[in-house]
């Protein structure tokens, strides 16, 4: 691949300089590679979304349903226009100023994201299940100065509000159907036209603070083109997106990869969006039924739900693209899914920092166990531990260089995940003699246990493919004799007991299924597994148990 550069940064259009004085030094930023798609100077997202899609013809076309409504794209443009009439004349709006948005997946938080990203502002999305102390350090790191949040989550973002160091503005929508609420009320008497703020393609658009970890927040910051950029290589490319489709999902579009997957790319293609509040299983079966979606985003633990419910008549034909999300696809599942539609289930990795999926199966080039390959624009390799490119077919540490990267809004740990222009994932992968790369662990879910090194992921699929077990995370468990033990949390399918015996059937399907020190020494039986709002399992609760027994 070529045209690797650190991208020289246009004029800004921002009057609050905070995002541009804060990326990271130059010389801490990732390599890049020249876009697919030649992006003007002065490029505003938000537009491109809505306002060139009505100008291309898909003014009439479903844009989004949700909350019991559906919109056209010439409704979503002339509602976000109206917000963002108001978010200037009313509220004061400032080009760079920071704005968090606080709401579920519905329609009002995606207008309300994209008035934000038309009035040159930077969105700082975030979900309903954070809480005062979560909430107060994204505001304070972002330097957040407006919140704009549905009037069903306020309580919580008041008590943040009211001890943090920020001099933060609140103002309620209306998260259902009624706009009733102040900004709703404020946007109603606005004009639906507006003339939108014209950033260079290489000013901030979006703050995305990462998931799953601990210690302070980091928040990643992607440009205008870098929403745009996603949709142009992932989206194109792998999903192959037509008008025609209908987009479910269950990640929250707080984060990147439901913002993707549930705005970003529908809306770029003239696609429509259904939303839920709570996308559980039974919730996404109902919608992909009613609205015969076809391509669908969420994770394992809900596939193998679809699966179940097949075997009772309910009919997901519909779906011609099924992307497993939040967590590693076990082979069975795969198999499983391949068997019963004929048509294969995408896995894929991606980052917060790299935005969107960097590396994935095709739907004419998938396997079992596999993540695939590099999207267009993107290139990835694997290091051993002299930092050095590791042979094929050795484990190592995940280096990604594309369309995107990373860049941690003021934060030391730039130097950690941006090595020598490389992203450094913090995945173990290794990659066969044809380019496909294997997913083997993350680095902290690699387990040293008597001198082995150990892939919790593979016992973990392992397990997965035994009856018996309906989910499960494997873990090290802290051990004076082997330095820590396999241990396996279990969830197990009705009609098995939590036994011995059980514990002992499912031992000797690991030792028959994989080298047998892998084998779990210790399993764990529990009705449910610990899980962010994304669905991935959060191993860390589980580590933190095991080292506390």
């Amino acid at each position: 691949m070529k045209n690797h550069t650190q991208l020289t940064l246009g004029i800004s259009a921002h009057a609050d300089e905070f995002t541009r004085r804060n990326l990271p030094p130059p010389a801490l930023w990732p390599q890049f590679t020249s876009g697919i798609e030649a992006y003007p100077d002065r490029l505003n997202a938000a537009v491109e979304l809505t306002d060139a899609m009505v100008e291309k013809g898909f003014g009439d076309r479903t844009a989004l349903i949700g909350q019991g409504r559906a919109r056209t794209y010439s409704e979503l443009t002339l509602w976000s226009n109206q917000l963002a009439n108001a978010l200037q004349r009313e509220y004061g709006v400032r080009p760079g100023e920071r704005v968090m948005i606080r709401s579920a997946n519905n329609p009002a938080m995606v207008a309300c994201w994209l008035a934000v990203t038309k009035v040159g502002a930077v969105a700082v999305n975030t979900m309903p299940m954070l809480r005062a102390k979560e909430l107060q350090q994204v505001i304070d790191k972002a330097s957040v100065t407006l919140v704009l949040c549905d009037a069903r989550l306020l309580e919580e973002l008041s008590t943040c509000v009211d001890v943090s160091g920020q001099a933060v503005r609140v103002v309620a929508f209306d998260g259902t159907a009624s706009q009733e609420e102040a900004l709703d009320r404020a946007a109603l008497a606005q004009p639906g036209v507006f003339n939108a703020l014209a950033t260079s393609q290489d000013d901030v658009a979006l703050l995305g603070f990462t998931s799953g970890t601990t210690g302070q927040p980091k928040a990643t910051m992607h440009f205008h083109r870098d929403l745009l950029a996603v949709c142009d290589s992932y989206a194109k490319e792998v999903l192959q997106v037509q008008s025609t489709d209908v987009f479910v999902g269950s990640p929250p579009l707080a984060f990147t990869f439901g913002l993707g997957g549930l705005t970003l790319f529908p809306l770029r293609y003239g696609a429509c969006a259904v939303l839920l509040e709570n996308a559980s299983p039974p919730n996404l079966i109902d919608i992909i039924q009613r609205y015969k979606a076809t391509i669908c985003f969420t994770s394992p633990t809900a596939y193998r739900a679809m699966l179940a419910a097949m075997d009772t008549g309910v009919d997901l034909s519909s779906l011609r693209v099924a992307v497993s999300a939040g967590e590693t696809l076990p082979a069975p599942t795969y198999n499983e899914w391949l068997a019963k539609t004929g048509k294969p289930m995408l896995d894929g990795i991606g980052s917060t920092e790299m935005l969107h999926i960097f590396i994935s199966n095709r739907l004419n080039d998938s396997k079992p166990g596999c993540t695939g390959k590099p999207v267009t624009g993107y290139e990835a390799k694997i290091l051993g531990k002299d930092g050095q490119e590791a042979p094929i077919g050795q484990p190592g540490a995940l280096a990604v260089r594309g369309l995107t990267g990373c860049r941690y809004l003021d934060d030391p740990r730039q130097a950690k995940y941006v090595q020598n222009g490389w992203n450094i994932t913090g995945d173990t992968f290794y990659q066969d003699d044809q380019g496909y790369f294997y997913f083997v662990a993350r680095n902290d879910d690699m387990i040293i246990s008597g001198g082995y090194n150990i892939s919790g992921p593979e016992v973990e699929a392992a397990l997965m493919s035994h009856e018996a077990v309906a989910e499960c995370a494997v873990v090290a468990s802290p051990d004076e004799a082997r330095g820590s033990l396999v241990c396996a949390h279990v969830v197990l399918r009705k009609g098995w007991a939590e036994s011995d015996a059980t514990t002992k059937v499912l031992q000797e399907h690991v030792k028959a299924t994989i080298a047998p020190y892998k084998y779990p020494r210790r399993i764990v039986f529990t009705a449910a597994l610990p899980k962010t709002a994304t669905g991935k399992i959060q191993r860390f609760v589980l580590r933190q148990l095991e080292a506390k027994s």
